[in-house]
C-alpha cells in the first residue's frame, strides 16, 4: 500500500546548507518529494539563532516504523545530538507529521503530530503544500486550521534558499 508522508523539516544550525542535505537524503531514500517553502521563525523554548522550517511530501511503501528509522537516520549522518533536551540548538530536525490516515501515539511515534495544531511554523508549511487536505482529527482543512491560528501567530517569514 502506498501512503502520503508528510514530514516537518527544521534546523538553527548552518540551516541552509543542513536542509539542502536532509533534502537531498530524504529524495535519494524516498524518491519525488514535494516541498512547502521555507519559513524563517525564532526559537521556542531556548534562546538560540532563529529556525528555518518547511514541510515535505513523499509517497512509500515503506510502513511508518521504516519511514521512522530512515529519517533518524539521516539525522545521525548530519550530526543531531540525541543527548541534547528537547528545545535546543539543531542541524536537522526531521518530524513525521502524517502517514496517510494513521493515527498512533505511541513512543517514538506520533501520528498525526501535535505540533501541527500548535506550531505555526509547522501548520503554515503544511497548509502551503496541502491546504485541503483535513487533519485527521480535527476534520477541518490545513487551510481553514490556518486561518484560526494565523491572527495570533508569532511572525513567519518567507525565505529563498537558492
Amino acid at each position: 500500500m502506498i501512503n502520503n508522508v508528510y514530514i516537518g523539516v527544521g534546523s538553527n544550525v548552518v540551516a541552509r546548507y543542513n536542509i539542502g542535505r536532509a533534502l537531498e537524503e530524504m529524495r535519494l531514500t524516498f524518491g519525488a518529494l514535494d516541498q512547502s517553502p521555507v519559513y524563517q521563525s525564532a526559537s521556542v523554548g531556548f534562546d538560540g539563532d532563529d529556525f528555518l522550517n518547511l514541510v515535505v511530501k513523499f509517497e512509500t511503501s515503506l510502513d511508518v516504523n521504516a519511514v521512522v528509522n530512515q529519517l533518524r537516520m539521516i539525522e545521525d549522518a548530519l550530526g543531531r545530538d540525541r543527548t541534547q533536551p528537547r528545545f535546543s540548538k539543531r542541524p536537522i530536525d526531521l518530524d513525521i507529521l502524517l502517514y496517510g490516515d494513521m493515527e498512533t501515539n505511541r513512543p517514538g511515534i506520533q501520528v498525526p503530530r501535535d505540533e501541527i495544531l500548535e506550531s505555526a511554523y509547522v501548520l503554515r508549511p503544511l497548509c502551503d503544500l496541502s491546504p485541503h487536505l483535513l487533519h485527521p482529527q480535527q476534520q477541518l482543512s490545513y487551510l481553514d486550521l490556518w486561518l484560526i491560528m494565523a491572527p495570533n501567530a508569532p511572525r513567519l517569514d518567507l525565505v529563498r534558499m537558492d
